[in-house]
This record gives C-alpha cells, sequence and structure tokens, in this order.
C-alpha cells in the first residue's frame, strides 16, 4: 500500500521530521511517499495561512495520484474537505487522527500546541470532530512553528507544558498541536509517563488500516464526490476542474 504525506506547507526541513516520524510507525507493506507543498506559507499560524496552503495541498494529491491514503501534516487540517473532493483515496489530518487515538486510552486529553492564537482553530477542531467530552483542555506553549527544530530548549518547554497540562486538565494523554513536533514524542512521552499522541504516526496508522480494510471515502456521488466543472480566473485559473 502507498499512504502519501502532504506537508502543506513548503519547509522542507518539516517534511524531513515528518517523514521519520511516519516511517517509524509504518508497516512493513507500507510505503510512505512525503511531499512538501510547491507553493504556500512556510509555515502555517493563521487562519490566511491556512487559506493560502490549500490549492498546494490539492496540486499535491493530483501530483501523486493512486495512492491508498493522503494525510495533511499540519494540525489545523487545512483544506481536508477539498482534499477529500479530489482524492481517489481517504484523505486524513492529523489533528483528527491524534484526537481519534487519544481519546480511548483515559477520560480525557489534553492538547499542546504551538502560538496561543491557534486555540481557537484547534478548539475548532475538538468540537467538529465530536471530542469536545473528551478534551479537556489546550495550552501553547508559545514557540513558532519554524523554531522547533532550531530551538535547543524546544523539547523542554514542550515538555513542561505537557506535564502542566496533564496535571491542570486531570487528562490521562495528549495530544501534540503540530507536525513540527512529531520528532520529540518518544522523549516527551517518557519524561511526563502518559501517553501523548502525534498525528502523523496516528495518521499512518488509521490510513493503512483503512487501506487494508478496503475503505473509501463515503460514495462518489455525494457530499465528498468530485468538485463539478467550471472555470476558475486569475492566479486560480490551473485550478479549474476539467470539463468531461
Amino acid at each position: 500500500m502507498r499512504i502519501v504525506i502532504i506537508n502543506p506547507n513548503t519547509t522542507t526541513a518539516m517534511t524531513a521530521v515528518i517523514d521519520a516520524a511516519a516511517r517509524g510507525v509504518a508497516r512493513p507493506d507500507a510505503e510512505i511517499v512525503s511531499v512538501t507543498s510547491t507553493m504556500g506559507p512556510a509555515s502555517i499560524e493563521s487562519h490566511y495561512d491556512e487559506a493560502m496552503a490549500v490549492p498546494g495541498i490539492v496540486d499535491a494529491i493530483e501530483d501523486n495520484p493512486g495512492a491508498d491514503g493522503y494525510l495533511l501534516a499540519c494540525f489545523g487540517d487545512p483544506g481536508l474537505d477539498a482534499a477529500r473532493e479530489v482524492a481517489g483515496a481517504p484523505v486524513l489530518g492529523i489533528a483528527e487522527a491524534a484526537m481519534h487515538l487519544a481519546a480511548p486510552l483515559g477520560r480525557g486529553f489534553s492538547v499542546v500546541t504551538t502560538a496561543s492564537r491557534t486555540i481557537g482553530r484547534a478548539a475548532d477542531l475538538v468540537e467538529h470532530y465530536g471530542f469536545t467530552r473528551s478534551c479537556r483542555g489546550i495550552h501553547a506553549c508559545e514557540i513558532p512553528v519554524l523554531e522547533l527544530e532550531s530551538n535547543p530548549e524546544a523539547v523542554g518547554i514542550i515538555t513542561k507544558m505537557c506535564a502542566e497540562a496533564l496535571a491542570a486538565d486531570g487528562s490521562d494523554a495528549v495530544v501534540l498541536g503540530c507536525a513540527g513536533m512529531a520528532g520529540f514524542v518518544g522523549d516527551i512521552g517518557a519524561a511526563v509517563g502518559a501517553p501523548v499522541i502525534d498525528g502523523v504516526a496516528a495518521g499512518v496508522g488509521m490510513l493503512t488500516a483503512m487501506a487494508a480494510m478496503g475503505l473509501r471515502t463515503g460514495t462518489r456521488t455525494g457530499e465528498f464526490a468530485p468538485p463539478p466543472p467550471k472555470p476558475y480566473t486569475g492566479l486560480l485559473t490551473p485550478f479549474a476542474r476539467p470539463q468531461d
């Protein structure tokens, strides 16, 4: 089976972190293909960034056809519904996947993300995915996404925040709220003594299971059917859906 992981930002160093996390949990029969968006923001830390990342996500899916699953490696799950319309296989977002795996591990989980301005988006996703009862709190460590790898204090800061979140929320697990944190999951889990879930690993696990079961996204005639053909103008002209 072939799983395509899309880094919706344009930072190749982060794609390398994502790829390593994916390969660390992939089944032996799973081919992991990690790609970096060719257009959009260097990091995604705002609603504007998310919107500007969507064309690159669509482009990455169409440049990598025939996969058994696609994973959007940004915790805001940008463009997820649009991706499901254009992909020929299941598409998951890492926030969606991480919450699904965290919920059965105890009474509740905490989310530890990067910047406080992203807390609202994470809360929206918690509600959208039906985890309001399970999510006990969302916390920000105030480390910019692009500093996760360059800041030598990043692991310590995130670990401290995870421990504080577990105690403050009375939760049983922590969801890491950024794909750039994927390489830290082992160290943080060992330090806090509780399950720590990285959405990249969670998404790979879920997609490979779905592929093994032969599952696909709904029907191809309903909401997630391919979008109807129509002309687009300006910079988005290349993204018009082809006529039959």
